[in-house]
């Protein structure tokens, strides 16, 4: 099955990929690795354990998951390409107090594998930040193997 059905079976959407929201962009390619910038939600803001619950920050790590995938398409024509999900760096807009931070990255964690099954398995880093640009809630990159 490629990639596309799975999407169309899992009644998954991807979203039309965004402009830059500065002086970068969305991917670079060396070799056979991409790596891709940081996204965040779409129109989600706060600061989780203060506004933002879990669950909802959880959500919000999806929403940056389809906005990756998005770009892959967009970069690789077909998403077919993608070899394998090799590492996903996850920022959380935390109050200081909260500490569950794997948990709100699982939610990005979670569509990969579903999408990409025991290729969107990875390594990992999920972390708590003061802040985020324009308050977003979480801000997700990652680094993707292709095949050419």
């Amino acid at each position: 099955m490629t990639i596309d059905a799975r999407l169309d079976k899992l009644g998954i959407v991807l979203p039309e990929v965004p402009d830059p929201a500065g002086n970068y962009v969305h991917v670079v390619r060396t070799g056979n690795l991409l790596f891709l910038a940081g996204k965040g939600p779409r129109g989600s803001t706060g600061k989780v354990g203060t506004n933002i619950t879990e669950t909802r920050a959880q959500e919000d790590a999806r929403d940056t998951g389809l906005t990756l995938i998005a770009v892959m398409r967009q970069e690789l024509g077909s998403l077919d390409r993608v070899s394998r999900i090799v590492k996903v760096f996850g920022m959380v807009n935390a109050a200081p107090t909260f500490s569950n931070h794997p948990a709100v990255i699982d939610g990005c964690s979670d569509l990969f594998i579903e999408v990409f099954g025991d290729a969107g398995r990875h390594a990992r880093s999920a972390v708590g930040m003061s802040s985020l640009p324009n308050e977003i809630t979480v801000e997700i990159e990652c680094i993707v193997e292709i095949i050419d």
